[in-house]
């Protein structure tokens, strides 16, 4: 078991569908009232890229990836076109979109996370395949152009002097979403003639 760092085709991506999931146990009572607790404590992101294919070379292109991973067995970079940067859809990242930490002058990395926030309530979460090239740093809301760097593979920021006490540490950046295909056989419908399909590709997020 390995995890590929090479990202499936974007064109094919583009047109998939999915998003996060959680699970939530209910439990109703004899009163009607009902009792509910989290089976996770974070989401985790499904996808059908089955939606994307449009042509007859995307099929292929899909099924030489599948192959490439060994079916479930490897793990892949995916980009998530509706959530793939620190910032909305529409926005361009800045080096003071996310806070992931803050100096106490001995501390030296830092995660890369992402909050998504409504009202009072606040969900972080970890971004751990920044796309390389990316990622922006600022300290105290001053862009640092030097003195540190990113791993893409793991999402963690290095500094080479450990910022200040009390200094904020924010970031800006694209991601991907790890994840690997959620099965062992693709159903392709041979008709060549009729572009062919794939009725379903299901794809589900890496947690670790």
């Amino acid at each position: 078991m390995a995890f590929h760092e090479v990202r499936f085709p974007d064109n094919i991506s583009r047109g998939a569908r999915g998003g996060p999931e959680r699970r939530t146990q209910i439990v109703e009572l004899a009163s009607g009232d009902e009792e509910r607790n989290a089976s996770w404590a974070n989401s985790r992101r499904r996808y059908d890229v089955a939606y994307g294919i449009r042509r007859a070379d995307d099929l292929a292109a899909v099924v030489a990836f599948f192959e490439a991973r060994n079916g479930r067995l490897h793990g892949f970079r995916f980009k998530d076109w509706g959530d793939h940067k620190s910032c909305l859809p529409s926005g361009t990242p800045s080096p003071t979109d996310q806070v992931i930490g803050t100096g106490d002058g001995t501390m030296t990395a830092f995660q890369l996370v992402k909050h998504y926030a409504s009202g009072s309530q606040t969900w972080t979460r970890t971004i751990a395949k920044p796309v390389a090239g990316s990622v922006g740093i600022s300290l105290d809301g001053a862009e640092q152009v030097s003195g540190w760097s990113v791993d893409s593979t793991t999402g963690v920021v290095t500094f080479s002097v450990a910022p200040g006490a009390g200094n904020a540490i924010t970031a800006g950046f694209a991601f991907d979403v790890p994840v690997r295909f959620d099965t062992d056989a693709l159903d392709v419908t041979l008709d060549l003639e009729r572009l062919g399909s794939i009725t379903s590709i299901p794809l589900l997020e890496i947690r670790r």
